[in-house]
């Protein structure tokens, strides 16, 4: 398996394995050798999706060279997107899954070895000439194409949608699914819900693919939020939230199974626990429709404060970190839990993608100026020694330079602990896509270069104040050579987070990689320790010089 995008989408992709090895199936390393290779994919913005047309096309073409009788399945948010596009785009697949079946992966498993058996047998064909095949029909798919681009007003009824690629297998491919004459035979089986519902629970085999010091907890799936920009909401179905008994469940068997950091995770994790009151309705995505609906809950109503607080009060030495929160949902109860529950990680992920006004209101973020501002007053206020991390969004339709500017301003007075920046992607069937004032894909690059030089700065004085600090940190393996030598981490889902550091260059010899609360997997920055310290556990090291993003101790 092939596991794209975010932390949610890895959970889906560890619950798949889980039930495939209780079902008898044989997991193994070797992509070659596998009788059925999946592609777990993403399709958020246009770097997640490029890369999963990417990969499936690449792993069509292994397979056509060592394995032809390997089935390819495609499953994740690609096919909640293109499922009726995927068939006619991709033929090479044998099995297109979506999110209600990731429970049901077995069966649809064995379906593609079968559907890849039939489709061999059928075509007589050695392995070079099914791809000179597949080839031959490319090339037909491009031409018809290339017609209708050219002819685009006499095909204006058909409804397009584009996958892009970046390697060479080309920048795009599109489907008419309206008025497509182009016919592929033996197209794979698709099996897609159009709005799904699943949610895993403790009793769903899962087999975890992190590292075994920590892990994450999906809390709910789904979003309610109407964000202009984002189609997460399409693909993923409306919030629905996981019994908190059920949580608590799976977290105390992480912690028996050597876990030290719990990741609860979701769309919207400071909705969780509305959608279970019998009354709910969607349409309290605003701050004071929450606030007041969060007030009038009963008083043994499940939220996101009382599973914060029933996790912290488990017995062991872990960490619990709270991603993926929204701003119009914090509420004082919510920050005296934190600052109350000494287990919860003092790190905030909290994506605000814009400060002015006008851009709030067309990213339809619910939130205006003022409010993020005094949250974040009152955040840094409640639990001292927070680091809050966010990520804005810059070249949003109709965003100004004078609109920019403001951002930058706020950038370099808030001076979040991290940071990422996104170039805003056009996604078809937003309401953004549809939006006047498009901005060009050079500005939005220049603005992204000037935000993190902004957030540059702020980066190295924070990383600065740590320096003869002693902290906490969890321990996660040795460095290697290349990660001595780059010191960076990047990530599509948090926007660029750090650039080359120069000054990363000291780090040399043996060093072991560790965070620190201030720091997410995967996604923030590290701790370099010069020494020798247990793996997989937390220490106590001495902070003794810094880079740019990263910290650099010695063992206390």
């Amino acid at each position: 398996m092939i596991s794209l995008g975010c932390a949610k989408n890895l959970v889906d992709a560890e619950v798949m394995l889980g039930t495939l090895i209780k079902d008898g199936v044989e997991i193994t390393n070797d992509a070659e050798s596998a009788d059925v290779l999946v592609v777990n994919t993403c399709s958020f913005i246009d770097s997640a999706q490029e890369e999963s047309v990417d990969t499936i096309l690449e792993s069509a073409a292994l397979r056509d060279q060592v394995n032809p009788g390997q089935a390819l399945v495609v499953s994740g948010c690609l096919p909640q997107r293109f499922k009726a596009e995927l068939p006619k785009l991709l033929p090479e697949v044998d099995v297109i899954m979506g999110i209600d079946q990731v429970a049901g992966v077995t069966e649809l498993i064995r379906q593609a070895v079968e559907h890849r058996r039939a489709k061999m047998l059928s075509q007589g064909e050695s392995s070079k000439a099914a791809k000179s095949k597949r080839s031959a029909t490319s090339q037909k798919v491009k031409k018809q194409i290339a017609a209708l681009d050219k002819h685009a007003g006499e095909h204006a009824h058909a409804e397009e949608q584009v996958l892009r690629g970046t390697t060479e297998f080309g920048q795009s491919r599109r489907a008419i699914t309206a008025s497509s004459t182009v016919s592929i035979p033996d197209s794979p089986i698709v099996d897609v819900a159009n709005r799904p519902h699943y949610i895993p629970d403790y009793a769903t085999p899962r087999f975890r693919l992190t590292p075994r010091h920590f892990a994450y907890v999906k809390i709910a799936e789904g979003c309610n939020h109407p964000c202009s920009f984002c189609i997460i909401p399409r693909m993923r179905g409306s919030h629905r939230s996981r019994s908190q008994a059920d949580i608590v469940a799976e977290a105390k068997a992480l912690i028996r199974d050597g876990v030290k950091e719990l990741n609860l995770i979701s769309q919207d994790s400071t909705y969780y626990g509305l959608d279970l009151q019998p009354d709910h309705r969607r349409s309290i995505s605003s701050p004071d429709k929450f606030s007041a609906r969060a007030k009038a809950l009963p008083a043994d109503a499940t939220t996101l404060c009382t599973l914060i607080r029933e996790l912290n009060a488990l017995r062991g030495d872990f960490w619990i970190r709270l991603l993926y929160t929204h701003p119009a949902h914090w509420t004082d109860e919510l920050i005296k839990t934190i600052a109350d529950c000494r287990k919860v990680a003092r790190y905030v992920d909290m994506p605000l993608q814009h400060i002015h006004e006008v851009m709030l209101e067309r990213m339809r973020r619910e939130t205006d100026r003022r409010y993020i501002e005094e949250l974040i007053t009152r955040i840094r206020a409640g639990i001292p020694g927070i680091a809050l991390r966010t990520t804005f969004i810059v070249g949003f339709p109709g965003e100004t330079d004078a609109m920019f500017d403001s951002l930058l301003g706020f950038i370099r007075t808030t001076k979040f602990e991290r940071l990422g920046v996104f170039t805003y992607s056009h996604e078809d069937r937003t309401r953004a896509a549809g939006m006047a004032r498009q901005v060009s894909d050079k500005v939005k690059q220049k603005r992204r270069e000037l935000a993190m030089a902004e957030q540059h700065q702020v980066a190295r004085a924070v990383s600065e104040s740590f320096v003869g600090r002693t902290i906490r940190v969890l321990v996660e393996g040795e460095a290697s050579a290349r990660e001595l030598q780059k010191a960076n981490v990047s990530s599509w889902e948090h926007g660029l987070i750090r650039e080359l550091d120069e000054s990363s260059q000291r780090l040399k010899g043996r060093f072991l990689i560790a965070r620190g609360e201030a720091d997410a997997p995967d996604i923030d920055g590290r701790v370099y320790i010069r020494g020798d310290v247990p793996l997989g556990k937390f220490a106590k090291v001495k902070i003794v010089g810094h880079t740019d993003y990263d910290l650099i101790a010695e063992p206390v």
